[in-house]
């Protein structure tokens, strides 16, 4: 810690005060047209959807860009590409190449380029973390990759699928980025990311900070605005330092005496930051799903009309108020409201009736029997506090509800065997609605993580994630979520409500799914 706050705040350690004292001197060193972004943890690697995490992706992706990317409502959209077009078949997609993009090396960005980096990323050696998802391994195979001329790349893959793009978007498979050729070194090893980024590499102090410089060369996708990891990207300060602050108390001290202008805060940290002069702070969505899992398997649980009573048990708009601070919107379906999919018939949800949950209960033959849910006590899930509230709720309706606390990590092995009963749990983002949908859906047999076993919606996930048409996918969407309604085997009750603060003096630097966004970052006054 001593380390780090020499490094954050220029001077040496003699206390919490004295730190505190020194930030806004400290802060005058640096240049107006500089920021800081605090992160919990150090970055694991440089290396797009190599040894990564979600910090080494919010710092990559500044530097780095893909074919295509997300949009902020989970569709995906040109980005080194100008457009793509797909074959009849539904097989083959031309990338037709934005033109007069450079590498930060100034090297010219041509089809070459992207061939170089797929024949780089199916390479064993390069260890990508979605080769598989390419490589028939999980399904889908990249059959071929041509470039008829500088400007196009044609990939064939040897099935329809409506994921493949939303897949070489993926911020965990490094948005697919496409590098210059700099970036290894003579014998093929990693060096150092040479992108078409808003942001060119300059430093990486390990435990300390890593260092990126504005990128005067950069040429920004179309649009007026951020969206998600498309839109306008055009950089507004000179560099950013993304310093590592692994305790959250002093990420949001340092915030306070302006020692780094960005952090994620702790949701607590929100109504305090409102009495500070010197910072703001705000909820941010997510597409993160918080639920409640059900083991189907289990002798109790595996009766529907238990897992339904449970369900009318439950005044979800009040529990997620109370998990949430106030912020926080109620949602059933695996589909987030900020998506495109999110139609009338994804709003419907469960009601809160305890008359129907007694005639439930009394249907089902429950007699009392124990409900154990099965929660964790990580800072920033509602895990715990969730299972808390539910517990009451479950009580109050003649459910014996009863609470088992583990560690993070023995929960997840719970959920991974399938040993539980209840279980408070969060999903990670998934964007495309068919992603969402198969983090629980599938046959328990062979993936005992698995939450809904049901072969006729596994068809329907099947189908939607090999049409590219919306609006057949939105219907069966929707046929999956009235099913997920009536068989009750998970309750999905919110989405993620992420905490950022940031210094006064810095604006527009909004975040998207959890990670720092600073392309669109200004310096009040500059």
């Amino acid at each position: 810690m001593t380390k780090l706050l020499t490094s954050l705040l220029g001077m040496s350690l003699l206390g919490p005060a004295l730190a505190v004292a020194a930030a806004a001197p400290a802060q005058a060193q640096g240049t107006a047209q500089a920021i800081k972004v605090a992160l919990n943890a150090d970055i694991r690697s440089t290396n797009p959807g190599v040894n990564r995490d979600d910090n080494t992706d919010s710092v990559v992706l500044h530097m780095v860009e893909g074919l295509v990317g997300y949009r902020e409502n989970g569709s995906v959209a040109p980005l080194l590409a100008a457009s793509v077009d797909l074959s009849p078949d539904g097989k083959a997609y031309t990338f037709h190449l934005r033109k007069g993009v450079t590498f930060h090396n100034g090297a010219p960005f041509t089809a070459q380029d992207v061939l170089w980096n797929w024949n780089r990323y199916m390479d064993p050696k390069t260890d990508w973390r979605c080769r598989s998802e390419f490589d028939g391994r999980n399904g889908l195979k990249v059959e071929s990759v041509a470039a008829p001329d500088a400007d196009t790349v044609t990939m064939t893959l040897d099935r329809p699928s409506a994921l493949f793009l939303g897949t070489l978007a993926r911020t965990d498979c490094g948005g697919t980025a496409i590098l210059s050729r700099d970036s290894v070194k003579a014998d093929g090893s990693w060096d150092k990311p040479v992108g078409t980024g808003p942001f060119r590499f300059v430093e990486w102090r390990q435990g300390e900070y890593v260092d990126v410089a504005r990128f005067d060369g950069y040429r920004s996708p179309p649009g007026d605005r951020m969206d998600g990891m498309v839109g306008a990207k055009t950089p507004q300060v000179q560099s950013v330092r993304f310093l590592i602050v692994p305790d959250a108390a002093t990420a949001k001290t340092a915030l306070e005496a302006g020692a780094v202008d960005v952090a994620q805060l702790l949701d607590t940290d929100v109504p305090e930051m409102a009495k500070s002069r010197t910072a703001e702070a705000a909820f941010y969505p997510a597409t993160t799903k918080h639920v409640f899992l059900f083991q189907t398997l289990d002798p109790l649980l595996g009766n529907v009309k238990l897992r339904q009573a449970i369900a009318a048990s439950l005044d979800i708009p009040q529990l997620v108020a109370a998990v949430t601070n106030g912020v926080g919107t109620p949602n059933n379906s695996a589909i987030p409201p900020m998506s495109d999919y999110y139609d009338d018939i994804q709003k419907q949800g469960y009601r809160y009736d305890p008359a129907k949950a007694a005639t439930l209960l009394k249907e089902a033959g429950y007699k009392g029997e124990p409900v154990t849910i099965i929660a964790n006590k990580r800072v920033h899930v509602p895990s715990y506090n969730a299972a808390v509230i539910a517990q009451a709720m479950m009580q109050a309706a003649g459910i014996n509800a009863q609470i088992q606390v583990m560690e993070w990590a023995t929960q997840l092995d719970r959920y991974n065997t399938g040993k539980y009963q209840m279980m408070s749990f969060s999903y990670s983002s998934r964007l495309d609605p068919a992603l969402s949908y198969e983090q629980f859906a599938g046959p328990k047999a062979t993936q005992p993580r698995k939450v809904w076993d049901d072969p006729e919606a596994q068809a329907l996930l099947e189908k939607a994630s090999t049409i590219s048409d919306k609006e057949q996918r939105q219907s069966l969407f929707d046929e999956m979520h009235k099913r997920q309604m009536a068989a009750t085997p998970l309750i999905v009750f919110t989405n993620g409500q992420e905490a950022w603060g940031h210094t006064k003096r810095v604006q527009n630097a909004i975040p998207w799914e959890g990670k720092a966004r600073v392309w669109g970052a200004r310096v009040a006054g500059n």
